[in-house]
């Protein structure tokens, strides 16, 4: 070819190759030499990432629209270098027909300024089958415990749910806790409540009731044990890999999450699993500053993160702590490989979706960020945020300035399928 819409000059591939990225009607459709474009950006002195793949964020809206909308949350989302995002179903009312979950996706067309997909909800009584035709992206996240606008199913529902699921080809995402206690007045209370035993055990009992070879996933754990427990892939949160109830003051609602901030020795013990944990995603849960200023009992448990994401962890690269390949492994290429959606990339063919991260490390700051809340529990914390953000090979995020919205809907498999039937 020899014109294109837009090319990344001057490129650093994962490989240490310097090469262009020739994009076109929003695909790479070459790498190598320089050709005409209509748009360059010169990538000397950033690290080029392909855009990052949040597969667990609750973008709220509807009637809980001044938590989070889907606008606030995709601007927050593409600052952040997320250019698409999986919404979860508990929302209100959650989403257990064909009709609702059109419904959330004409809401998203009409808001999101970056690609996105809806996940059904799994609840007695949802209609799976009409879901997945309508265009889900997965199942879940099902509760196995109880969260925030989601009730927990017990053993035998939850087996003929996944049993249901699994018989249509679906990928089922499991919030795995036990609950034992009163409602906690401290985080350290919170911790013992949901404890981190308890999670590794419903993992290991929600495994062993999912039918073999199904699709599993399992959402945000938060310690070793819980990992090495699960079959099928896993998740783990910034949150729970950056923060520790030990951090905060003991009755601090911002860090009020399910499942709760773990201790420091735990916290460092997720670390050591860093190669073995499969996606990172936000769990992205934000609740208004008056919600979180209630007494510890009755404040909702979620926080923001979609933004925070993969900024804190390029802090973590630049620090060497970890890879820069496993950042772009867990944030872009394996979620989209689970949810079965084309990859960002810097091959020809590949979904032309990309961060521009500069060298510079900054510390988050809660009032330049973009969530609808206005706050964050990363404050003060080390990050590195994109200048620039490009989405379907289009430049959707220049220095703060955002250019042009590209909702993009990302169906799930299902859906395709009962297209072509």
């Amino acid at each position: 070819m020899t014109t294109a819409d837009l090319v990344l000059r001057n490129v650093t591939l994962p490989t240490g190759r310097r090469a262009d990225i020739v994009i076109a009607g929003g695909i790479v459709r070459h790498v190598g030499a320089p050709v005409r474009a209509d748009e360059t950006i010169d990538c000397a002195g950033y690290t080029c990432l392909p855009g990052a793949v949040d597969m667990h964020v609750h973008m709220r809206g509807g009637v809980q629209v001044e938590k989070e909308d889907w606008h606030t949350g995709t601007v927050s989302a593409i600052a952040g270098g997320v250019t698409v995002v999986v919404d979860q179903p508990n929302t209100v009312p959650p989403i257990t027909t064909p009709e609702l979950l059109r419904a959330r996706v004409r809401e998203a067309e009409g808001e999101a300024v970056c690609g996105f997909a809806v996940n059904a909800g799994v609840f007695p009584g949802a209609d799976l089958s009409g879901m997945r035709d309508a265009g889900a992206m997965a199942f879940g996240e099902t509760f196995a415990a109880p969260s925030s606008y989601g009730e927990g199913l017990d053993p035998e529902t939850l087996k003929e749910m996944l049993t249901r699921i699994h018989a249509l080809g679906g990928l089922a995402t499991v919030h795995a806790e036990e609950v034992a206690g009163e409602a906690p007045a401290t985080l350290a209370d919170h911790d013992r409540a949901r404890s981190g035993a308890g999670e590794a055990r419903a993992v290991q009992a929600a495994a062993a009731l999912a039918p073999d070879g199904m699709r599993l996933h399992f959402c945000h754990l938060s310690t070793a044990a819980s990992i090495r427990a699960a079959r099928g892939t896993v998740e783990a949160t910034p949150h729970h890999l950056f923060l520790s109830h030990e951090m905060f003051a003991g009755d601090d609602t911002r860090a009020r999450v399910n499942p709760p901030l773990r201790d420091e020795a735990t916290r460092r013990g997720l670390w050591s699993c860093w190669d073995e944990i499969d996606v990172v995603a936000s769990d992205h849960a934000p609740h208004t500053v008056p919600e979180k200023g209630l007494p510890f009992e009755s404040a909702p448990s979620g926080i923001p993160g979609v933004e925070t994401m993969v900024p804190l962890l390029m802090a973590a690269v630049r620090r060497r702590r970890i890879t820069l390949a496993s950042v772009i492994e867990k944030t872009s290429w394996r979620p989209a490989a689970v949810l079965g959606i084309p990859r960002a990339g810097f091959l020809p063919g590949d979904r032309a979706d990309y961060a521009l991260y500069p060298d510079e490390v900054t510390r988050i700051d809660a009032s330049s960020l973009h969530a609808k809340c206005g706050w964050s529990p990363f404050e003060g914390l080390d990050a590195v945020f994109p200048d620039e953000v490009v989405v379907r090979g289009t430049r959707a995020y220049v220095c703060g300035d955002y250019r042009e919205a590209h909702p993009a809907w990302y169906p799930g498999r299902g859906y395709l399928s009962s297209k072509r039937e």
